[in-house]
């Protein structure tokens, strides 16, 4: 699935870079006949369209220091993978210079954790000693640790509806650039969060239910048919999405985060 959208997401930005190219010269040296398209698109009150993204979410997280680091290594380590969502556009025209957009999308995402974890709390001369038990965790019998036990793949669905507050600059002949701030809803429809099994029988637990903020830079551009808009957006989670093992778990894993929140850069590519 994930190389069909890259052979379609290509051949569409071949095809767009083609227009694009061929309008650029339209609109730079051909000043007689040079025209505006879509000239009545920016008066609508109301109008939609959808949009392809290409993803890259990562984990920012703060560690505990008692559990997830030593001295001032981290103990715990995440890595992005790149992925891809899709989505719909609804667009109201509040005055000339700003738009009210709202843009429910789905995305695709895979993180990897490592816990190096396991070498630090089974260590015996680390004080207090923790397989002796602490305060919130009771004794328990080191673990010698397998290749599963330290990688956690961590797969998310999330349902992203975005409220976003659009200005824009004056429309120099087929181009705009466009700023755009907002507010996300986000439902992990992976997150496992009322699972009964956690890191003990290798499920990690996230919340169902997020919020976060959202910044986007674009270009529209316009065409005989259709307008076309790429942009770069910014998505950062508000919430702390981990959800803690049970008290009964060793705390290789959730005990060494504190903090784990999202972050997502995207490329976006809108129709409209």
């Amino acid at each position: 699935m994930k190389h069909l959208f890259i052979k379609i997401l290509s051949a569409a930005v071949i095809l767009i870079g083609n227009q694009l190219q061929a309008q650029t010269f339209n609109n730079l040296f051909r000043t007689k006949d040079r025209q505006e398209n879509r000239e009545g698109m920016d008066l609508e009150k109301f109008s939609y369209g959808f949009y392809l993204a290409g993803n890259n979410f990562d984990y920012k997280m703060v560690l505990n220091p008692r559990y997830g680091m030593d001295g001032n290594r981290n103990l715990v380590e995440s890595k992005s993978t790149y992925s891809f969502g899709a989505g719909l556009i609804g667009k109201m025209r509040l005055n000339y210079y700003l738009d009210l957009r709202i843009e429910p999308g789905l995305h695709f995402v895979q993180r990897d954790l490592t816990f190096n974890t396991f070498d630090y709390i089974n260590d015996p001369t680390n004080d207090p000693y923790f397989p002796d038990g602490t305060t919130t965790n009771p004794p328990f019998i080191p673990l010698t640790p397998s290749d599963v036990d330290k990688k956690r793949i961590v797969k998310s669905t999330y349902v992203d509806v975005p409220i976003l507050l659009e200005i824009h600059g004056d429309r120099w002949y087929n181009s705009r650039p466009y700023a755009a701030v907002g507010v996300n809803y986000l439902m992990n429809l992976q997150s496992n969060e009322t699972s009964e099994g956690d890191n003990s029988v290798n499920t990690f637990r996230t919340t169902t239910h997020n919020f976060g903020w959202s910044a986007e830079l674009g270009i529209q551009f316009y065409f005989s048919r259709f307008k076309l808009t790429p942009a770069v957006r910014g998505t950062f989670f508000t919430n702390n999405e981990l959800v803690q093992d049970k008290s009964t778990t060793p705390p290789y894993w959730t005990p060494a985060i504190s903090t784990m929140q999202s972050r997502a850069f995207m490329l976006v590519l809108k129709f409209e």
